[in-house]
């Protein structure tokens, strides 16, 4: 085959898949209730005292199958490396209902780094696995929320990579290739 024939038939392959999640449905994305997003609450919506920038978080739409984007006030952070810890925290944190998080509950941030030429580390702990609810989309939707958010809010962040209790996963739950740093995709962003 060709390498043409090969990109081809690799779209065509995609685009059934994603059919058939949109009118199918995958059993792991039935068990949460997408709901649909609005600003969250004034008491959840306050960041830390001090100085505040405006980050676009991402949360699940209503459709159960892409992300929406939220503005929220994060807390600043001084260098690069510390503003990517101030969103990804934000990102992580607990949301207050109607929203949903594609974030696994108790997933807690244990480090950021900002490495030269852009790419971004972020290590998670292990409830970001252990917790998973699995599915391609559910995976696709809990990386593309860690990737986007720092990419989008930050300049100096080109591509990111997770990692899970400091050390390099092949995937989060079976899925998506997490063995070198991702660029911004907002092909999931509704």
């Amino acid at each position: 085959m060709t390498q043409r024939s090969i990109a081809v038939a690799t779209v065509l392959l995609a685009a059934v898949v994603l059919g058939l999640v949109l009118f199918v449905g995958l059993p792991g994305l039935r068990r949460r209730t997408p709901v649909n997003v609005g600003p969250p609450p004034a008491a959840a919506a306050q960041a830390p005292q001090g100085r505040k920038i405006k980050a676009h978080l991402f949360y699940i739409a209503d459709d159960g199958a892409h992300l929406t984007s939220v503005e929220r006030d994060i807390a600043y952070g001084e260098s690069a490396a510390d503003q990517a810890r101030e969103i990804i925290s934000a990102q992580i944190a607990p949301v207050p209902a109607p929203i949903v998080s594609p974030v696994p509950t108790g997933t807690t941030l244990r480090a950021v780094f900002i490495a030269e030429g852009g790419n971004a580390y972020v290590d998670l702990s292990r409830e970001v696995t252990a917790a998973h609810s699995g599915g391609t989309v559910g995976e696709l939707l809990t990386v593309y929320a860690i990737v986007d958010a720092l990419t989008v809010n930050l300049p100096a962040v080109t591509a990111v990579q997770v990692l899970v209790d400091g050390k390099e996963v092949d995937t989060l739950a079976g899925h998506v290739d997490l063995r070198r740093p991702l660029t911004r995709n907002l092909a999931w962003v509704q």
